[in-house]
């Protein structure tokens, strides 16, 4: 028989409340994980990954033996750290002769793997490489901007699986208003070939432009790297049904006779009844045609007049 234990003091009672369910999500906290062996550029990455993500993020620098992704049975201390941090994202870091700068990034779904991502680390740039001002180091709280360049993120569907990935990584939490001050970073990911896609990280830079809108360049902060990618796992489709249900009070009523266009924008249809014109019966002499008669003759008479005078 199953025990379940009620919280007894209030800061527990607390915790289990923003643990519990919510109709808009907060935003998703990433779990840092070392594997049996590290190799000093993989701590370096975790590392940027940790300073980048600071306060959404989680790192334990203890090693684990028991985590091997991809592998069976190998996958619950993965769930369990998940539930035990309540963390929805993971990057798992490892190093070996068959896999070296070994990066595993996944995310969970109630608590439970939901899909993997293997990288190949290779010409890794930490940020301390960098040299920049203080004024154009990344804000705590501030949103990047991303960008894709390369046809394989439409149409390859390991890269497709790698930017889904990456997106839901370093967005942070989703908002409804933005103010475009905090935009101060963009990440820049090109795809290389079918496998391989340059990350990189830039800073904004706001300069005159004599108009209003100011002139933006790109400096290079750091990190950057190339990430190969080696072994992807899609989600399973129930799974992923499962997943994208949103709730009942979410989901907007249906307007009836209204659609949208992007162009034309809001566009309603209006039903009125039939006014059955044919139908109407109509005098032989309308009042119109009379009056028009009446004043043609009385125009008529006034012409005779002058000429008899």
């Amino acid at each position: 028989m199953l025990q379940i234990k009620t919280p007894k003091t209030g800061r527990a009672r607390r915790e289990v409340q923003k643990r519990a369910p919510k109709l808009v999500e907060s935003g998703k906290k990433t779990l840092i994980l070392h594997g049996t062996k590290t190799s000093d550029v993989l701590n370096t990455v975790l590392s940027d990954i940790y300073h980048l993500k600071k306060g959404e993020s989680i790192k334990y620098s203890r090693k684990n033996d028991s985590i091997r992704p991809f592998e069976s049975g190998g996958e619950t201390s993965l769930e369990f750290f998940s539930l035990k941090t309540d963390c929805s994202l993971f990057v798992f870091g490892s190093h070996s002769k068959k896999r070296p700068n070994n990066l595993v990034i996944g995310r969970t779904y109630d608590h439970h793997i939901y899909d993997l991502v293997e990288l190949g680390v290779e010409n890794f740039k930490s940020m301390e490489s960098f040299s920049y001002g203080r004024k154009l180091a990344p804000r705590l709280g501030s949103k990047p901007l991303f960008t894709f360049i390369g046809e394989g993120f439409e149409s390859v569907e390991e890269l497709k699986h790698l930017k889904e990935v990456l997106l839901d990584l370093f967005r942070g939490e989703a908002v409804s208003n933005l103010n475009i001050a905090g935009l101060d970073r963009v990440y820049v990911c090109t795809a290389l070939s079918s496998n391989k896609v340059l990350f990189t990280h830039c800073a904004l830079r706001l300069k005159k432009s004599g108009t209003i809108i100011p002139r933006m360049e790109l400096v290079e902060v750091g990190p950057s790297m190339d990430l190969l990618v080696r072994r992807h796992r899609l989600p399973d489709e129930s799974l992923r049904k499962e997943s994208m249900k949103k709730p009942h009070e979410l989901t907007k009523k249906k307007e009836k006779n209204v659609s949208r266009d992007s162009i034309q924008g809001k566009i309603g249809k209006i039903y009125m009844p039939d006014q059955q014109v044919g139908e109407k019966v109509l005098p032989n002499k309308a009042k119109g045609v009379k009056r028009e008669r009446r004043e043609a003759k009385m125009k008529g008479e006034a012409k005779k007049q002058k000429q008899d005078s």
